[in-house]
């Protein structure tokens, strides 16, 4: 059986300004190339398509994450060339991969099999240098911190409180507490810091969700970097450098244009992590692909419970997108893992187990159709031991819901093996939908907490130490208590313990941390013993990627 990396590199890709020109009608000033299969669209073409109407929004979802796969990013690609093949003019709007995640352990997030966006060695490796330029910008205010304070303190910033950290995109535990400033005064004060991974990056956040360079610059400016003595938020703006942040930015915040293995456009553009940050692609992305085709499928990280909830929460509230319809990906293989089958037997058929990881679906549906207020088709992304038994007690359980479902060969048959998912899918967005958020804008913080933790989540209530309490209620009381959270937790449970399949009820949210993202104008809630720098895995995927004379890439999945 071909690899991904084997069927991408196979693939008849077709120039990036034919099939800008042939599939979108955007002429060849209108984009910036990068090599013949990739480019970026300028900002100015972006301007003058503000008055064309939107097409339909599909958001793509899935279960709670397994070792065993779910394939939401295949099942997106798949999906939107499905809905070409029937007819419906579609743009697929993904996320930029991590290198953290391609040399660790997830791998990339270019999709899979014959379900792909390509170039698939550059999108998963480099691309266009989006994630270095966003970087160099994190860390050059991070720079400025230090050097101000090492040349007089005009600000007086008290360095027990600076909360801005250096990034870098690589998994690497041994950054996560560090100490600066060591050797003498000629290399500045000492203090503790640490690095997050790029993904994790406020100026990642903001690159997300700024709508035109002077609303990034703006965010930028406001990002809170530390406290003075006097206990007063000192900002990027006041350091002076939020400009020159902008200015490594500019060309990384148009959008990138390339395509699937079928030809089907695809915009990837920003990257944030779901169980870290808000996980969703930029505001700028998913809005120019809803001025370009009729439908746009994109996706949102992890589970419903992470993912989605940030979508609505986040991305949709602060922008005004609303989605059509929505898709919740699921697996036999990774439901009978929820269900308490080891990794072991899982090409093996166990209708107990898949009854029992029933559960972990049904809280997704749930929560999508009764706390969301979206329309959901279940896509059965399928695996070749799945067994005709185990697709008929799925397709029951879940029709007994009221839900449809649609079994997809997307992986082995590309688009054409998605076709009944397209169906449903334009079925489901032909018909009203009424998206609702998990809370209000009025709500407390805390009360936001309890929101989410009790109606997504399933948990029965909140804890946080006092120190914790009494940061969310001062964040309450300086005037930040209208913005949105977003809930830092582990992706593999909908509790705070990984540990836990399926879908525990009663457990109890332990917020440990609180962060202000000023800029991107979202309260951060850390939770459980989730790093915002990962660690590399005992046996990494960089082992096995290679690069041989001929200069071909190997193992890249």
């Amino acid at each position: 059986m071909p690899s991904d990396i084997d069927i991408a590199q196979n693939a008849r890709l077709q120039r990036i300004t034919d099939l800008a020109r042939d599939r979108l009608g955007i002429a060849d000033e209108h984009l910036v190339p990068y090599g013949h299969y990739k480019a970026k669209l300028s900002l100015d073409y972006l301007r003058s398509l503000e008055s064309r109407p939107d097409g339909k929004l599909v958001l793509v979802t899935a279960i709670t994450p397994t070792p065993a796969g779910e394939g939401k990013t295949t099942t997106t690609v798949g999906l939107g060339d499905a809905l070409n093949r029937i007819g419906r003019k579609t743009i697929v709007a993904l996320r930029e991969p991590s290198l953290g995640p391609v040399f660790g352990m997830k791998g990339g997030a270019a999709g899979g099999g014959h379900a792909q966006v390509v170039p698939m060695e550059d999108i998963n490796l480099h691309f266009t240098g989006d994630f270095a330029a966003i970087a160099l910008a994190n860390n050059l205010l991070a720079a400025a911190i230090d050097n101000h304070v090492h040349h007089g303190n005009a600000l007086d910033i008290d360095v027990r409180r600076i909360g801005f950290k250096r990034v870098m995109d690589m998994n690497d535990r041994a950054l996560r507490d560090i100490t600066v400033g060591l050797g003498g005064p000629g290399n500045g004060v000492p203090r503790e810091d640490g690095f997050d991974i790029v993904v994790a990056s406020e100026v990642m956040a903001i690159f997300c969700l700024a709508t035109s360079l002077a609303d990034l610059k703006q965010r930028l400016g406001n990002i809170v970097v530390a406290e003075t003595r006097s206990r007063l938020p000192v900002h990027a703006r006041d350091l002076k450098v939020h400009g020159a942040m902008a200015v490594l930015l500019k060309d990384a915040f148009a959008p990138n244009l390339v395509q699937t293995l079928e030809h089907t456009p695809a915009i990837l553009h920003g990257g944030p992590f779901a169980n870290i940050a808000h996980g969703c692609n930029s505001v700028l992305a998913t809005k120019t692909a809803l001025k370009l085709a009729d439908v746009v499928v994109t996706e949102a990280g992890f589970g419903a419970d992470l993912g989605a909830e940030k979508f609505l929460d986040i991305k949709c509230r602060k922008s005004g997108l609303r989605p059509d319809a929505a898709v919740v990906v699921a697996t036999v293989r990774a439901l009978k893992h929820h269900g308490g089958a080891a990794l072991a037997e899982l090409g093996r058929e166990a209708l107990g187990a898949l009854e029992r990881g029933l559960d972990n679906l049904r809280r997704h549906v749930d929560n999508v159709r009764g706390v969301y207020g979206l329309p959901c088709v279940v896509a059965v992304n399928h695996f070749s031991a799945d067994t005709e038994a185990e697709h008929a007690l799925l397709r029951e359980r879940v029709q007994g819901w009221g839900v449809p479902i649609a079994l997809a060969r997307h992986w082995a048959e590309g688009g054409a093996g998605a076709e009944d998912l397209a169906r449903e899918v334009v079925r489901l967005f032909e018909q009203p939908s009424t998206p609702r958020f998990v809370y209000d804008d009025d709500d407390t913080l805390w009360e936001k907490l309890r929101k989410v933790a009790t109606r997504v989540y399933g948990a029965a209530d909140v804890e946080a130490p006092a120190a914790v309490r009494a940061r969310i209620e001062h964040l309450q009381a300086e005037g930040y208590g209208r913005w949105p959270i977003c809930i830092a937790k582990t992706q593999y449970s909908f509790s705070t313990d990984a540990k836990r399949r399926g879908a525990p009820s009663g457990h109890v949210l332990d917020v440990r941390e609180v962060r202000l993202a000023a800029g991107a104008e979202f309260i951060v809630m850390v939770c459980g013993d989730v790093m915002t720098m990962p660690g590399l895995p005992k046996t990494p995927a960089a082992e096995v990627i290679d690069l041989t004379e001929d200069g071909r890439v190997v193992g890249l999945f």
